[in-house]
């Protein structure tokens, strides 16, 4: 990714003045959930037409360190190549000659909408002066984007982990307009053991001596690689699981390295590669407002409750879980569905944690068939 010249290094973000790619952007104004109001850029990309009657949109939420590329190659603009490449093209899942796929990035987030690393209207980076953004802003946020393209009701909302909350979020709070929905692997309220593996993620990233309270966009010498580097690590060992961690790696060494010699296991090596990654492709402020947007998320929060939220919404609706994810385990996904009237719970088989929505498309890929018949 090409940095803007005039800007220190520091973060893997997208910034003003770098080759936009395929993005396109919207720009709107709302009050947020906490008081300030904030006039913000959503960026995303689209795929497929809109028809006629605008009734065959279907939008798909990213996860935490996802974005608005879910496909096609890495290239000028797009660090990374589409993370669902796999169930969304011509003929497949997600038929994009039979539907307007719209796949924004997330407000907070750090390709291409407002967030930590976008320029405050001083020219500086917001930095610490970003404001608190639940999933509901986020979503209304999202409202805004649907308004200008001229969509009142989506075909569907489809998302996972991060993007199965603000899938779920937009089925209860604005449930006139969403026809169909899939949440995968997520959950109808962050709970404690959520938060708990949340919170060495953020200290990580906030003692790294890079993090200068948040505001090292414009300080030269770099940012809190290292602190970011740590959180995925950690975060990392919760999206996978124990199973395939041990048959995939064991406890061999990484090749040509001995741990009684200050060498590494393989799964520590894999560990870092991703760690590596992520500080190319991400910015720690981002991380941050993001892992506590989902720390807040609590689709009953004012609402009388889980179960009277999840009672508003009128979606046909599959909640699925992963029978090997730790980290949002499948009781999370069964309550979705015994409170959504004539929902259907349905079970991922897979070895590979809570990943599994980003790897078993074939498997999702029939739950969408079936939703969208």
């Amino acid at each position: 990714m090409t940095q803007a010249p005039d800007l220190p290094p520091g973060t893997g973000a997208w910034r003003e003045g770098d080759p936009p790619g395929r993005r396109q952007f919207v720009t709107g104004t709302q009050v947020l959930e906490t008081g300030p109001e904030l006039s913000f850029t959503l960026a995303y990309e689209t795929w497929g037409t809109l028809n006629s009657s605008a009734s065959n949109a279907i939008l798909v939420e990213h996860a935490l360190t996802g974005d608005s590329h879910a496909v096609g190659p890495a290239e000028e603009g797009h660090v990374s190549p589409g993370w669902w490449d796999g169930l969304i093209g011509p003929g497949k899942a997600v038929d994009t000659d039979e539907f307007f796929v719209v796949v924004p990035n997330v407000l907070g987030g750090c390709q291409g909408s407002t967030g930590p690393p976008s320029r405050h209207p001083d020219g500086k980076a917001w930095g610490s002066r970003f404001p608190v953004v639940t999933v509901r802003d986020q979503v209304a946020a999202e409202v805004v984007l649907a308004d200008a393209l001229g969509i009142g009701r989506w075909a569907a909302v489809l998302g996972g982990s991060m993007g199965g909350m603000r899938a779920l979020e937009w089925a209860v709070g604005e449930s006139e307009r969403v026809a169909s929905l899939l949440v995968l692997a997520s959950t109808a309220q962050a709970s404690a053991d959520q938060i708990a593996w949340a919170a060495p993620q953020l200290h990580a990233i906030r003692a790294d001596p890079g993090w200068h309270g948040g505001d090292y966009h414009d300080v030269p010498g770099g940012g809190p690689e290292a602190g970011l580097g740590i959180a995925r690590r950690i975060a990392h060992v919760t999206y996978r699981s124990e199973a395939e961690l041990s048959r995939r790696f064991g406890r061999r060494h990484q090749d040509g390295e001995d741990p009684l010699r200050g060498g590494r296991f393989a799964v520590e090596s894999y560990l870092d590669h991703h760690a590596g990654k992520l500080s190319r492709r991400f910015d720690a402020g981002s991380y941050v407002v993001l892992t506590e947007s989902m720390n807040t998320h609590d689709v009953g929060r004012g609402r009388g409750g889980v179960a009277n939220a999840l009672g508003r919404i009128t979606a046909r609706t599959v909640a699925a879980g992963v029978d090997s994810d730790r980290l949002y385990p499948l009781y999370q996904s069964q309550s979705i569905a015994d409170g959504v009237a004539g929902a259907e719970f349905a079970v991922i088989g897979s070895p590979y944690g809570h990943d599994s929505f980003l790897i078993e498309t074939e498997q999702i890929a029939k739950l969408v068939k079936g939703l969208l018949a």
